[in-house]
């Protein structure tokens, strides 16, 4: 293996994942991670999927955005839109966004991990909201 392809697979070492929701929702993160909040891919993407009632996941996943920013200590990385691999941040984020309705304990220590933060109650909130969401529009977030 060339040093090149170590390289990307140490920095992309999961997959993509295939469920829709989650796919969905990591593609989102990417488009305003990229793009800002305001990312009309993004915006443009939640509307093919959930059609008129994209309003609500998209202000959710905007104010997971927001409270990411705001709390974490850390940089979080992510892949472009177009890569089929996952960063560690990534997959981390995802796995406890989904987490976050059924053990609500585990999936907040993995946001303090990712945040190097001491409590990261906000995000713990908004990731509920996004994963509810999710799952009530019919593509639930399965980790």
């Amino acid at each position: 293996m060339s040093n090149e392809a170590t390289s990307t697979a140490h920095l992309l070492p999961h997959g993509a994942p295939d469920r829709s929701g989650t796919r969905l929702l990591l593609l989102t993160v990417r488009r305003m991670g990229v793009g800002g909040l305001n990312d009309a891919h993004a915006a443009s993407m939640l509307i093919g999927s959930f059609g008129l009632s994209f309003r609500r996941p998209l202000i959710l996943v905007r104010a997971l955005m927001a409270e990411l920013a705001r709390a974490s200590q850390r940089t979080i990385m992510i892949a472009p839109s177009c890569c089929c691999r996952m960063t560690d941040a990534e997959s981390i984020l995802l796995d406890a966004v989904a987490a976050s309705l059924d053990t609500p304990g585990s999936a907040h220590r993995a946001f303090c991990r990712l945040l190097g933060v001491e409590t990261a109650i906000g995000v713990l909130s908004s990731a509920q909201a996004v994963a509810q969401a999710f799952a009530d529009l019919g593509r639930p977030l399965d980790g």
